[in-house]
């Protein structure tokens, strides 16, 4: 005997039932999330869902909802704040499941211009009209709707009243220089003004700029007492207030230093840069912190106080607080080994050994060995622990082999002087010895030298060192000493050098670069330099389209000599290939430049080309294909480095 259950028509009702419950609450909860960000664009699209049959609960259906189009017709950053927080254009990401059905689209549809209004309130707009205009029907499973926006004109900041209480304020009315100088900095910077207009993020954004400023600059437990902002929204005006406690004057006490092994602590206290008792400011010790990791002897260095860890007393006007130096010391023994290909030379291999307190000493010692087909070349630096200004005392003796094709040159040089190095410029003082055998085939080996007296300078204003797009950096060296040859005459000599780096963000993501570089020798006609000092150019970093240094002056046989003068230079435009990849990016650019013994003699090669530029963290890599006017083919420029 079979039984059989009959099927209740409770089951299907109270599935349905859970199902509409479960889609009122997915839209109460997605109507309130209603200002968080998302993603948009303006045609949004919604595809087939299932609902219950209105007509038979038993039976459930696909029933095809069509897509949907959206436009907004407001200013363009107002349309921007709409399409990335209206629930009318959020619901393109909703699950499958949960998408919207024609009754829950009107619903979205009729609360939009409400919800639209609030979002332009924000904005500033306090008497914005909206309305939702639709265009079709569900007939044919299409709906366009379409927003449209009056935003009417926006509020204005009409009075603003900013008071400064507390020490701050007592000290000022002392005459108090500092103070009295602080207090107007905080009221000029305040960055909503009368006649500003108006927004809740305008708002917010000067609020924390000012309490920011305070306590960056000695008030660290500044806090709001008191801010308002009262809104005529009859007359597009707002008024407002703010009341700032500025708290003690923070001054700073005794230094900490938390996480040395080796090193010596009085590397670390000569560069705090502030006397005891000074006035906290937080750029004060950021550069402290940046004159640690300046040192290259501090893998990580943070430099910071506690102001929560303070309790002043009942109407003190000013507390110390002590300053804690948190360091983590860079390996006594480093190696590092290094990979890299160009065009001009072939592969290439480097190793380079630094040790940070050699025999015990607090110095630093590094050493250079490089490899390549055309220059091998040693190294060795020697140099102190930086003074209070950064000043380090330097010693370095290099010796270079270049092979360049039947020339064979030996360059021995010994530098001591004194680097100063800083993030916006660099100075080099040195004493330079060099001595220089130049050999080439038939012709017996010639020996040169000079001793020279030379100051180098680096300013830079770029918002990135590694991979820059806007300023400009700049480089000149200039010295003079006497030199001395074996094949010419002896004699005094001046040498100057510069170059100058441009870069300038174009519209259309597109990257304007420049570079001008020049160089003069002064001394007599006859005059013996060696070939190290003297000027030639051409190659991936110079005039592209001819190989390294194979343009300048020649002699009678036709061998290379190297110039007295020099002038190169190079314009270049670049633009990212695809959005996906905006760090790829190709470019064109234009070349020129020669190296001469005089001015007279001066006549510029250029060349022109195309490349590839990939922005990597580590820096840029070029792909060139460049051709020169005196040459009557196409050279290849290709650079890679890589440090393991």
């Amino acid at each position: 005997m079979t039984a059989s259950i009959p099927t209740s028509p409770l089951v299907p009702v109270s599935r349905r039932l859970t199902r509409l419950l479960a889609l009122g609450v997915a839209a109460a909860l997605l109507g309130g999330c209603s200002l968080l960000p998302t993603e948009r664009k303006a045609q949004l699209k919604v595809a087939a869902t299932e609902e219950a049959d209105v007509n038979n609960p038993y039976v459930t259906t696909t029933r095809k909802i069509s897509a949907y189009e959206l436009t907004i017709e407001a200013p363009p950053e107002l349309r921007t704040l709409l399409m990335e927080h209206l629930d009318l254009a959020r619901f393109r990401d909703t699950p499958e499941d949960m998408r919207l059905t024609a009754a829950e689209l009107r619903r979205l549809a009729a609360v939009a211009p409400e919800q639209a209004t609030r979002l332009l309130e924000t904005a500033g707009y306090f008497n914005a009209k909206v309305r939702t205009e639709e265009v079709g029907d569900l007939s044919d499973g299409v709906r366009n709707l379409r927003l449209i926006v009056d935003t009417g004109p926006r509020a204005l900041v009409r009075q603003m009243d900013l008071r400064l209480e507390g020490p701050l304020k007592t000290t000022a009315e002392r005459g108090d220089k500092l103070a009295v100088a602080l207090q107007r900095t905080l009221t000029q910077s305040w960055l909503l003004p009368p006649q500003t207009g108006f927004s809740q993020g305008d708002w917010a954004a000067a609020k924390n700029a000012l309490l920011t400023r305070a306590r960056a600059q000695g008030y660290p437990l500044a806090r709001m007492t008191h801010s308002e902002a009262v809104v005529q929204a009859d007359d597009n005006q707002v008024d407002i207030a703010v009341t700032l406690e500025s708290g003690p004057l923070f001054t700073l006490g005794e230094l900490t230093v938390e996480g040395l092994k080796h090193q010596p602590e009085e590397s670390v206290r000569r560069l705090a840069g502030y006397q005891l008792h000074q006035p906290y400011n937080e750029k004060l010790l950021l550069d402290f912190q940046d004159r640690l990791l300046g040192t290259q002897l501090f893998d990580s260095a943070s430099v910071e106080i506690q102001p929560e860890s303070v309790t002043p007393p009942p109407g003190a006007e000013s507390v110390e607080v002590p300053v804690t130096v948190k360091i983590r010391e860079a390996a006594r023994q480093q190696v590092t080994l290094g990979v890299g290909y160009r065009t001009v030379d072939g592969p290439s291999t480097s190793i380079e050994y630094t040790h940070r307190k050699p025999f015990g000493l607090n110095i630093r010692e590094r050493s250079k060995l490089e490899l390549s087909r055309v220059r091998q070349a040693l190294d060795t630096e020697i140099s102190s622990h930086p003074q209070p200004n950064m000043q380090r005392s330097l010693a370095l003796v290099k010796v270079e082999r270049i092979d360049d094709n039947d020339q064979v040159n030996l360059n021995l040089s010994t530098r001591l002087g004194y680097a100063k190095e800083t993030e916006p410029e660099d100075r080099l003082t040195y004493v330079e010895v060099l001595r220089a055998w130049e050999h080439k085939p038939q012709i017996p080996t010639t020996v040169a030298g000079a001793v020279s007296l030379n100051q180098q300078m680096t300013w830079r204003r770029l918002d990135s060192r590694v991979l820059p797009t806007k300023g400009w950096s700049a480089t000149m060296t200039v010295g003079g000493g006497w030199a001395d040859s074996s094949s010419e005459k002896n004699g005094p000599f001046a040498r100057a050098t510069g170059k100058v780096f441009w870069y300038s963000p174009l519209s259309g993501k597109w990257l304007f670069s420049s570079r001008l570089e020049g160089g003069q020798i002064l001394a007599k006609g006859k005059l013996g330099l060696p070939e190290a000092l003297r000027f030639r150019t051409g190659g991936d970093d110079s005039v592209r389209g001819y190989g390294y240094n194979d343009l300048g002056p020649v002699n009678s046989t036709g061998a290379q000599t190297g110039g007295r003068v020099l002038l190169n230079g190079s314009v270049e435009v670049s633009h990212p290939l695809t959005p996906r990849i905006p760090q790829l990016m190709g470019a064109v650019f234009l070349d020129a430049g020669q190296a001469a013994q005089n001015w007279g003699d001066y006549h510029p090669a250029w060349a022109y080309g195309t490349g590839l530029r990939y922005r990597s963290p580590v820096g840029v890599l070029r792909f060139d294909f460049a051709k020169g006017n005196l040459v009557d083919k196409w050279r290849l420029h290709f650079s890679v480095a890589i440090s393991l």
